[in-house]
């Protein structure tokens, strides 16, 4: 763990009687402004409760954020590129595919609806790069790119106005106002949805959310559909599961449209299906590859849903795999600069030197599947104990190696739900360390990008102690940067 330290954006600790009132006031505001989701204890329609946020702010160098802001239009044009080159992707995840059956059906889906030739060619990416801190702070590192169901957009702009209020109530406005930056992270995920459905050029047609069964964050969800009514009344958005499309009926028109309910649908938007869970039976794939065979526009498509793999972030470490992509040498420095040590556990001298590194300094490194959702890597002794049960083992190709990043804490308070959290009236002054995610959004065929942005931000804290952090799993929470220089 860092010994190093940031300094908490106010004088800390608060007296009792102002962190009770400011906590209290944080509940209410945060219900009835949506920063809310339906409990995973006690499940109701009818009920939110609060979403895990931190009291205040956490403190983050502006340098840091900045470089990372500025390098994401970059990114959104790396997995551009990646996403429609086949051979590399092929390559990237040949192992993979032989050790993780997840991949694997992703990849037939992608290898079947390249042999049938793609009924669209643009994709749409709503895309977002996650970082930490690294050391005292100086350096940020990537932890990973997501392509699919890239979650919080929607709350984090709620949640920049959330600090800006806490800090104001506190007698801090002025700070609030300098420091907090303008986060715009919803429109912005909103206005690429608009565009693609106005690409698709069919003004009869919707756009249909791909979701659970069963949605507990559903405010962030929500507010996109509510923006985007806001924005362009004329679109209708539908929500189904896979699970109700298998059930109910969804088949492709004479010109290969995807039709739901008798409605043709110009994008698809999947804030599920980035896990095993989302397909419970063949059926499932099945609709998966309809969906991808048809002419809507999908987000992400499947070769951008590959495109965001562990193993292919791996592959692009390397800065000569870079360089083919990104072509000029000062792009290629910027993206290096924040990525830090991927390492391959193939069968190969690359896997092996590996393969011994975790064994030998567990402490030093993280183990990674092939899996989006948090709650999936592996820490510290246990990663020895994997590596050795997995040494001569097929499955260990699924996995890639990362250096850990030690990222300096901070202290803060955390608010949950009170059936999260019992003792929430005794809410304790907490080491914390924070993980900052940039969006960026992305429109384009394999010839042209028609729209490249960075459209906003979104900070999520956890305990110091703890090595996961989700926090719809309760164990994270929604924050936001306050910048320090």
């Amino acid at each position: 763990m860092s010994a190093h330290r940031l300094e908490p954006c106010i004088q800390l600790p608060l007296s009792k009687d102002e962190l009770k009132e400011s906590v209290d006031k944080a509940k209410d505001w945060a219900l009835m402004h949506g920063i809310s989701m339906r409990s995973r204890k006690n499940f109701n329609m009818d009920q939110v409760q609060v979403l895990p946020v931190t009291l205040l702010p956490s403190s983050f160098p502006r340098k840091a954020f900045l470089a990372v802001k500025n390098v994401q239009t970059l990114l959104n044009e790396l997995i551009h590129k990646v996403a429609h080159d086949k051979e590399f992707l092929a390559s990237s995840l040949k192992s993979t595919v032989q050790a993780d059956p997840f991949t694997a059906k992703l990849f037939h889906i992608y290898e079947t609806v390249y042999e049938r030739g793609f009924s669209q060619s643009v994709s749409l990416g709503l895309l977002r790069s996650d970082y930490l801190l690294h050391d005292d702070g100086s350096k940020i590192k990537q932890v990973e790119i997501n392509t699919v169901a890239t979650s919080f957009a929607a709350l984090a702009t709620v949640t920049s106005e959330y600090h800006k209020y806490m800090l104001g109530e506190l007698g801090y406005r002025k700070n609030a106002c300098e420091q907090i930056p303008e986060n715009n992270a919803r429109v912005g995920f909103c206005k690429g949805l608009i565009f693609a459905w106005k690409m698709y050029n069919n003004p009869e047609a919707i756009i249909l959310f791909v979701v659970e069964d069963v949605t507990y964050n559903i405010s962030d969800q929500r507010l996109y559909e509510f923006q985007i009514r806001q924005l362009c009344p004329e679109i209708k958005i539908v929500r189904r599961s896979l699970t109700s499309l298998a059930s109910e009926g969804i088949k492709l028109g004479p010109n290969k449209e995807l039709i739901v309910s008798n409605m043709v649908v110009a994008v698809v938007y999947y804030r599920s299906g980035y896990e095993l869970e989302a397909y419970p039976t063949e059926k499932e794939w099945d609709i998966r590859l309809l969906i991808e065979c048809s002419r809507a526009i999908k987000c992400p498509s499947v070769q951008y849903h590959l495109a965001g793999t562990k193993k292919v972030q791996q592959s692009l470490a390397q800065p000569s795999v870079l360089k083919k992509f990104l072509k000029d040498d000062t792009y290629v420095a910027r993206v290096q600069e924040i990525f830090t040590g991927l390492y391959t556990l193939d069968f190969n001298d690359d896997g092996e030197r590996a393969v011994q590194m975790g064994i030998n300094e567990p402490s030093k490194y993280v183990l990674k599947p092939q899996r989006e959702g948090g709650g999936n890597n592996i820490y510290n002794e246990n990663i020895r104990s994997w590596l050795n049960s997995m040494k001569k083992s097929q499955e260990r190709t699924g996995w890639i190696l990362m250096d850990r990043i030690f990222p300096p804490l901070q202290k803060n308070y955390l608010i949950r739900a009170s059936e999260e959290s019992p003792l929430q009236d005794n809410i304790d002054l907490s080491d914390v360390i924070s993980e900052l995610g940039i969006y960026g959004v992305i429109v384009g065929n394999s010839n042209e990008i028609m729209l490249n942005e960075q459209v906003g931000h979104v900070l999520r804290t956890k305990l110091a102690s703890e090595d996961e952090g989700g926090i719809v799993a309760g164990v994270g929470a929604l924050d936001s940067p306050y910048l320090i220089s």
